[in-house]
């Protein structure tokens, strides 16, 4: 997969464009708005992703915990494309996939943050589609394949075409966001797609799923959606930290005990019927606060979850396929848990 160094500076350019746009006036952390003195402002990134995030935003739960913050939502397309807002300075929180935060804690990246929950963890909502006549993974080989480099759908693309014997090398891989794939397979230039929901949806209209991001999850090669936040902004407004975690374990809730207007508010989000909110909210797996401090996700003070060893061992794919320049010592992942955050929200 050849190297596009072009891309990276134009992202950055594009993400510096995006935080003036934003009314940011400065890159610290938590500084506070201009034209709101005394105010801390706190920048989210966000996703077209059906999880509980979307009804932390929809509803306002921050916002309500947080009346004297300015809280300012900024969606992307890609983790990739938040990796390289927060790397410019332009966001404090935000989500991104495992694959992506992996590549941020990984050398050249070496983002200065960390995983402060678990939005989802990825299952049918990810899936490989195929044109028509393509009856398997194998059969990808020559063809035209578009995924978000850097994404969880590139990792588990990768990783689908070496459980199936296929040499990524052998697959002409596109790197495109899943609204431009979708633009691509309608025109006929792409002969398949990983890509996630709402788009995914679009394709396997006229498309065969081929595999999914559950079924590879089944094969060792789990991936999910985190949610991670800056060093500098959690060591400088923890209260803002705790109540962000607080407002997301309060949505999970919701999506449990009251589906119907959690999938109402993501609906809303993405121009969605609340139904099919409600279909495509069930191929993700949520966890609460609670069962996030457990031993396989991020664990406790003292004890780091199992999302380290997950993140070293897609750092170890990852360098296998050079999208990585080397894997960082399994310490690098289990500090980069925030347990401490979890937890003082937890008590």
């Amino acid at each position: 997969m050849p190297a596009r160094p072009s891309r990276r500076t134009l992202l950055l350019s594009a993400a510096v464009t995006l935080a003036l746009a934003a009314g940011t006036t400065a890159c610290g952390a938590g500084d506070t708005d201009g034209g709101s003195a005394g105010r801390v402002t706190v920048r989210i990134a966000y996703q077209a992703i059906p999880n509980a995030d979307l009804v932390v935003k929809n509803q306002g739960l921050l916002e309500k915990a947080l009346p004297d913050a300015e809280v300012k939502w900024v969606k992307f397309e890609s983790g990739g494309d938040v990796n390289t807002a927060v790397i410019a300075g332009s966001v404090d929180l935000g989500l991104a996939g495992s694959s992506p935060v992996t590549k941020g804690l990984s050398a050249p990246l070496d983002i200065p943050y960390k995983v402060v929950w678990i939005h989802d963890l990825i299952g049918d909502n990810e899936a490989l589609v195929a044109k028509p006549g393509i009856g398997s993974v194998k059969d990808l080989v020559g063809k035209k394949v578009a995924t978000p480099f850097g994404s969880t759908a590139h990792y588990s693309l990768l990783a689908a075409l070496t459980a199936a014997g296929v040499e990524p090398s052998a697959v002409k891989t596109i790197d495109l966001q899943p609204q431009d794939a979708l633009a691509a397979w309608k025109r006929g230039d792409i002969d398949a797609a990983y890509v996630w929901t709402p788009t995914l949806g679009e394709l396997t209209r006229d498309g065969k799923v081929l595999i999914s991001s559950r079924e590879l999850a089944r094969q060792g090669k789990p991936t999910a959606d985190l949610g991670v936040v800056t060093n500098a902004f959690a060591k400088k407004h923890p209260e803002v930290v705790t109540a962000w975690i607080k407002a997301q374990d309060q949505a999970v809730a919701q999506t449990r005990t009251a589906p119907e207007r959690a999938a109402k508010s993501i609906g809303a989000e993405l121009g969605l019927t609340p139904e099919e909110a409600r279909r495509q909210l069930s191929q993700l797996v949520l966890l609460s606060a609670r069962e996030q401090a457990g031993p396989d996700y991020l664990g406790t003070p003292g004890a780091p979850g199992k999302l380290a060893a997950n993140l070293r061992d897609a750092a170890v794919f990852l360098k296998g396929q050079k999208a990585v320049d080397a894997v960082p010592d399994a310490s690098v992942f289990g500090r980069a848990l925030a347990v401490e955050e979890l937890a003082r929200a937890t008590n």
